[in-house]
């Protein structure tokens, strides 16, 4: 049982390099392009929100936010209701290289899954959202503060 998460992690660090590399040309690097796909497909999206939906803290999000404005690829616009809100908008620069980074997802989610019939994917997709949801439960609570008990 304890490989699950070891093999789980081993590919998500052979992505994040892969992609790394790969987008390396365009300026977006150290997983950066994984807060600008989500700004991407979520435009408007407020930087709590991208912080829970990535599952990091806030100074995380911060600082890839910061990085992805100073390089021109997202903008902060304020919400018209109310001046607080900061809401996470590609710019036109971000728009031209999203559909890039979007076919190399494709054809990460293409390689990752060969040989696996449709039902073998949506189990695997299905087991791993129920994985996530197990893990989503100690993250909230270590977030706010508290400790595990082992």
């Amino acid at each position: 049982m304890t490989e699950i998460l070891r093999e789980i992690g081993m590919i998500a660090r052979a992505l994040d390099s892969i992609s790394n590399i790969e987008f390396r040309e365009y300026d977006l690097t150290k997983g950066q392009y994984l807060y600008f796909v989500r700004i991407c497909e979520n435009p408007g999206i407020i930087q709590e929100k991208l912080a829970d939906m990535i599952k990091v803290d806030r100074t995380t999000v911060s600082r890839a936010i910061k990085k992805l404005e100073k390089n021109g690829f997202i903008e902060k616009k304020d919400d018209p209701h109310n001046k607080k809100i900061k809401k996470l908008f590609p710019t036109e620069k971000g728009r031209k290289i999203y559909p890039f980074i979007k076919r190399e997802h494709d054809h990460s989610n293409r390689v990752a899954l060969a040989g696996f019939t449709d039902t073998e994917a949506e189990t695997i997709l299905h087991l791993l959202q129920r994985v996530r949801k197990n893990i989503e439960k100690d993250w909230e609570f270590v977030k706010k503060g508290n400790k595990r008990n082992y």
